[in-house]
Order: structure tokens, then C-alpha cells, then sequence
């Protein structure tokens, strides 16, 4: 079994050892290192860190603990280490008081998970350096709703939802989206979630007429809908969101439903070299990894280019298309990501993958 936070924990030491003798461009590190959320700091560290390790940079390991008011230790400690730029950031409440900090000292912070809305215009309204890789809020709706006008339209489509706060107000903003290009759903229904059976739901789905449903829900309730219509002889298309992403129990989601969902960039075509690459190295690629992986490895690029063309570092990484494991990535004028990074998947019994083309 790997150990992952052995692994991270190493990096930190080498990036502790390395401090010592900097070489090419200094990137701060910035995640838990312990406590709930030290496994996925442990991602972070570890992909940034064999990114920084491979380029011949210096890896500067800060701990972050998200608690409020913590940021602008974190700030400080990478100020004081003489980072260029630096990766990870786990929580908003560190980024909230080390912003400023980071500004005053011109050195850009690249979030791989931070999503708030709020956070992103403050950063823009106070020129705080913030560069986000993690999608933003309303991204998931905007693909589920390109995703159903542009196979869907024609089709008779219904939206329910688990009536839980993410489920109702996603499911929400399909339907407000929906309903502005004209589509209006021929049933809409919050259903009771963790179900053993939900075929009142079905029958009633069918009574609607509805071949097309989305569901604001989990997975295993997805996958008890998706068996009850298939028992029922129900023809129903199904699509989910990003929480479909969860452990296939306890009940195994039927082959062919799809989710419009955050890929596992380890087994897409932009991300193989990169995963056996890490798990040469005996890291899985998993989870924060890979993304961290493609930050450390943008934040590495940006500073080189930066300096040989006498740039500002921000205004580098605002001009410039990175080639990374997790794809192309380019920012905004609003710091954000140019492209949507969810997709369309389909599940195929041992994981979600691209749809296959049509065939003709």
C-alpha cells in the first residue's frame, strides 16, 4: 500500500533541505500538513513536490491549518522564504489574511481547491494576487446546462433533486438556465434520498412522459433510480453531477449513465505520462495529485518566462496557454479558468471515462 503522507513528508524534508542551496525558481507549498485534513495536503505536497523535484526547483513546504485568521502567518512565512509564486491552499480562510500580505511582496498564490465566488471578487477588487485552478462556483451548472441543450433540447427532460442544500440549489440553476433558452421540463420533484427502492419515482417519471432525467443527488441513490427504471423497463437517460465521483457501494452504478463531473485526469490522454510517471515513484495519482502536479509545474514556467522577459510574474501567467497532465490551462482577466474543466462522462463499470463517439 502507498504511503502517501510518508511520501509528502519526505518532500517537505528535501524542500527543507533545499532551502539551503535555492536553485531555479523558489515555490511555496502551501497545505495541511497534519490534523482531518492532512490527506490531502498529502496530495498536494506530493505532486507538487515531484513537479518541483523534476524541474530542479526549490520547494518551500508551509503548513496550513484553515483556520481563521491563520493566512497571514502563512503569508509571512512565504515572504520571509523569498518564494516567487506559490501553490496549493486547500481553504479560503487561509487565502482571506494572506492575500494582502502576498500582494505587498509581488508574489502570486495559485489555489488548487479554493472555490468561494466572494473570494475571487474581493481578490479582484483589492488586486490581491489570486490565480484559481479549482473550477468556480456556477461552473458545474454552466456544463450540466450545455451538456442538456446541446443533447437534449428536443427530448422530453425532467430535474429532481435529494433535497439537500448543494442537490436543490444545482438542480435550481439548471432549471432557471433551462428555462431562459426556452426549455421547460416536463417534471420537476425533490425525492427522499437514501432509498433501498425508488420506484414510485420512476413510474411517476414515466407518467410525465420524461426520457431524459437529471439528478441533483448522490450516487447510490442514482444508481437505486437507474435500477428500479431498468427493472421497470423504464427508458431513461440519466445524467448527475460531480458528486457521482463518490465509491461505487453499496449498490454498483449501471454501465452508461453519465455525470457531468471532474475527471480522473490519470486516465485521460493529457494525463497518462504524468501518472506513471508518479506511481513509478510509488505515488498515486489521485485525487489533488495531478492538479497540484500541473500548478507547481505552471507556477515553475511562468516565473522562468517572467524573468527572461523582464515581465511581471502576473502578467505572465494572465498571457500565457500551460501545457499541463490535467490539460491546456489558461487564466482569465478575472484570474480564472479559460476552460470549463468539468465534462461529460460515462460510467462504465470500473470508472468514469469520456462518452465513446457514436458509431455510424
Amino acid at each position: 500500500m502507498i504511503n502517501l503522507r510518508g511520501i509528502a513528508a519526505s518532500l517537505v524534508l528535501l524542500g527543507a533541505a533545499a532551502q539551503g542551496h535555492a536553485a531555479g525558481v523558489t515555490i511555496g507549498v502551501v497545505a495541511p500538513q497534519n490534523g482531518a485534513l492532512a490527506l490531502l495536503g498529502a496530495q498536494i505536497a506530493a505532486g507538487a513536490g515531484f513537479e518541483i523535484q523534476q524541474s530542479g526547483n526549490t520547494l518551500v513546504a508551509i503548513n496550513e491549518t484553515c483556520e481563521d485568521n491563520s493566512g497571514a502567518a502563512v503569508a509571512d512565512a512565504l515572504v520571509a522564504a523569498k518564494v516567487q509564486v506559490a501553490v496549493g491552499f486547500l481553504c479560503s480562510e487561509t487565502l482571506e489574511g494572506a492575500l494582502p500580505k502576498l500582494k505587498d511582496a509581488g508574489i502570486p498564490a495559485m489555489t488548487i481547491s479554493a472555490r468561494s465566488r466572494i473570494l475571487m471578487e474581493d481578490a479582484l477588487k483589492n488586486g490581491w494576487p489570486l490565480f484559481r485552478l479549482a473550477p468556480a462556483d456556477g461552473t458545474e451548472a454552466a456544463k450540466i446546462n450545455e451538456v442538456i441543450l446541446k443533447d437534449w433540447a428536443a427530448d422530453p427532460i425532467a430535474l429532481i433533486e435529494d433535497g439537500t442544500i448543494h442537490g436543490r440549489e444545482l438542480t435550481e440553476a439548471v432549471r432557471n438556465a433551462l428555462e431562459q433558452n426556452g426549455l421547460k421540463p416536463v417534471f420537476t420533484d425533490t425525492y427522499r434520498p437514501g432509498q433501498e427502492q425508488q420506484i414510485a419515482l420512476v413510474r411517476r417519471l414515466k407518467r410525465a412522459g420524461a426520457t431524459r432525467v437529471f439528478i441533483g443527488g448522490d450516487r447510490n441513490d442514482v444508481a437505486v433510480i437507474a435500477r428500479d427504471a431498468k427493472a421497470e423497463n423504464i427508458p431513461l437517460s440519466i445524467l448527475g453531477g460531480d458528486a457521482m465521483r463518490a465509491a461505487d457501494q453499496p449498490l454498483p452504478l449501471d454501465p452508461g449513465v453519465r455525470a457531468v463531473a471532474l475527471p480522473e485526469y490519470a486516465v485521460l490522454p493529457e494525463g497518462t505520462a504524468a501518472a506513471e510517471a508518479l506511481s513509478a515513484k510509488g505515488i498515486e495519482p489521485e485525487g489533488y495529485v495531478l492538479p497540484s502536479l500541473a500548478a507547481a509545474l505552471i507556477a515553475g514556467q511562468a516565473a522562468e518566462a517572467a524573468a527572461a522577459a523582464g515581465k511581471p510574474l502576473q502578467e505572465t501567467l494572465l498571457g500565457t496557454t500551460f501545457q499541463t497532465p490535467v490539460g491546456a490551462i489558461a487564466f482569465t482577466a478575472g484570474h480564472e479558468l479559460a476552460q470549463n474543466p468539468y465534462r461529460l462522462l460515462e460510467w462504465r463499470g470500473n470508472g468514469f471515462f469520456p462518452p465513446r463517439a457514436p458509431t455510424q
